[in-house]
């Protein structure tokens, strides 16, 4: 299924998205997966959040504001989709930076399946036990080869890997693809890494091709950033312009952009 064709199943299927995510960007997560045509909730509490995710197409959990509730949480509606057979998205925000937070992300991972492991290059690398650090949420750097790291992890965990940079790597271990969609003022705003993380959730939601619905997902995101990144002033009509450019994105915008090898 092409890249345009899964967007416009997204919109026409309208998938729900149950979010337990970073308080900091929780507002711009929702608005673009409702940019995207599909429907978001964010659910945190222990006492519905499995309820929640099991009427959702898709989980979306992202570890940038953590609380040890939020992580009950998190287990207790992953544990709800993977009954459901739905698709968890993890996003392994600030991985690296912590003791904590590494030990959560583990926990989580030991805990529950999670379908999709998503995370900048050093966030990826301390997931698979590099002696990496993390700056704060930003990528530090890393001595690696991002596919084969991405392959690799795939391979363990039987998941698929996102790494997000420069240029997207995703990998499910027997294929990777990358996407050089996006602008550098992508990196200018708080959240699009956050954002990023949503839109692959909703793009899962609707296609059970995980790798290539996580690719789809990025050229859509990155496609849209590009032409927001043209018609913008400064980052903040940045950030609503790249609502407005994913809200009307179309097939010649998608067919004549798409970076994806």
């Amino acid at each position: 299924m092409s890249t345009w064709e899964l967007l416009e199943k997204v919109r026409k299927e309208k998938p729900l998205v149950h979010h337990i995510t970073n308080w900091v960007t929780i507002y711009d997560c929702a608005n673009i997966v409702k940019s995207f045509g599909a429907s978001p909730v964010m659910a945190h509490a222990k006492e519905e959040a499995a309820d929640m995710a099991s009427l959702a197409s898709a989980l979306v959990l992202n570890i940038g504001t953590l609380t040890i509730e939020l992580i009950e949480s998190m287990k207790l509606a992953a544990g709800a989709a993977n009954k459901k057979g739905i698709p968890v998205v993890l996003d392994v925000c600030g991985a690296g930076a912590t003791r904590f937070r590494d030990e959560k992300v583990y926990e989580i991972l030991e805990s529950v399946k999670v379908n999709i492991i998503k995370g900048n290059a050093s966030e990826i690398a301390r997931v698979t036990g590099m002696e990496v650090k993390t700056k704060g949420v930003d990528s530090g750097s890393v001595d690696a080869d991002l596919s084969v790291m991405a392959s690799e992890l795939a391979a363990k965990k039987s998941c698929t890997v996102v790494i997000t940079g420069k240029e997207d790597i995703i990998s499910d271990a027997s294929r990777v693809y990358k996407v050089s969609n996006g602008t550098d003022m992508m990196g200018t705003i708080v959240g699009t890494g956050c954002m990023a993380a949503s839109v692959i959730g909703t793009f899962a939601a609707v296609n059970k091709d995980l790798a290539r619905a996580s690719a789809s997902a990025l050229v859509c995101f990155g496609i849209a950033a590009e032409i927001a990144s043209e018609i913008c002033t400064g980052t903040g009509s940045f950030k609503n312009d790249l609502f407005d450019c994913v809200y009307n994105l179309n097939r010649q915008q998608i067919e004549t952009l798409e970076k994806l090898a």
